[in-house]
């Protein structure tokens, strides 16, 4: 298996996985952040719109009610059980104009321009060669059309993300990562630098500070397993998993932690 097979199974798994926290009512920050993006869009009715990597609709399903009942939404991500959950959502909501399918962003069913604009929010650092990625979701752009990425700035989840890490590395070495795939583009230049490597023009690139509230230490791991993290807690054993948990969570108390930082990077640019 390649080094790309190896992160899209890697994405899939973790997220599928992660599914059953997704939409914890904690983790709202996928639902806000979503919604922002598309917000920012100033999208107009009957627009065509491909969501990559969609999650459960955070972004796909505010962009259906954008682009209203002569308008279009794909929405597409590798893993099946958040497609399940947008497919729910939409139905109950009663959107017509929305679908979700499995699919890779890095080979793309559609053809080229295909689409007025096309989103991906905390997507696109999952795959090793996020130029590559960027260029395919360029070439189902139409010309005069746009590209949306968004992506975490600085200092994601801190204080309690260095915590997380550091209580795993005293378990299991071998999975401690302090490199995390968004700490690639976190920077507003280096996020700049990926629209610039598709060649778009008209690009714009948008720092905001946030943060989000932890109600409580138990919330910081619902945040926990429905993210990217889980990927890591489903290869500790039971006991590695537990001393990780109780470890996060006596920080979360001992320190008084009621939120996280949560900045974020929003980029635009337009396909010639």
């Amino acid at each position: 298996m390649n080094i790309l097979d190896e992160a899209k199974k890697k994405a899939a798994t973790t997220y599928n996985a992660a599914s059953d926290f997704y939409d914890h009512p904690t983790n709202t920050f996928w639902e806000r952040y979503g919604r922002r993006t598309v917000e920012r869009l100033q999208l107009t009715g009957g627009a065509r719109v491909l969501d990559v990597c969609c999650g459960s609709g955070a972004s796909a399903i505010p962009a259906a009610e954008a682009v209203g009942p002569n308008g279009s939404v794909t929405g597409v991500d590798l893993a099946t059980n958040l497609l399940e959950l947008a497919r729910a959502k939409a139905k109950q909501r009663g959107f017509t104009n929305i679908q979700f399918e499995s699919g890779d962003m890095t080979d793309l069913r559609f053809e080229t321009n295909s689409f007025d604009v096309v989103v991906c929010v905390f997507g696109i650092f999952f795959v090793p060669d996020m130029e590559a990625a960027l260029r395919e979701l360029t070439r189902v752009t139409r010309s005069g059309g746009c590209v949306r990425l968004t992506t975490w700035g600085p200092k994601f989840f801190e204080p309690a993300n260095s915590v997380f890490w550091n209580a795993v590395r005293n378990v299991r070495p071998d999975l401690y990562k302090g490199f995390n795939p968004w700490d690639r583009i976190c920077e507003v230049d280096a996020l700049r630098a990926l629209m610039e490597s598709a060649s778009l023009s008209d690009i714009e690139v948008v720092p905001e500070t946030d943060s989000q509230p932890i109600p409580s230490p138990d919330d910081w791991w619902a945040m926990i397993l429905g993210s990217g993290y889980r990927g890591t807690v489903d290869q500790l054993s039971s006991s590695e998993r537990e001393r990780v948990r109780a470890e996060n969570l006596e920080f979360i108390q001992r320190e008084a932690i009621h939120s996280v930082e949560a900045n974020v990077i929003y980029a635009i640019g337009k396909k010639h």
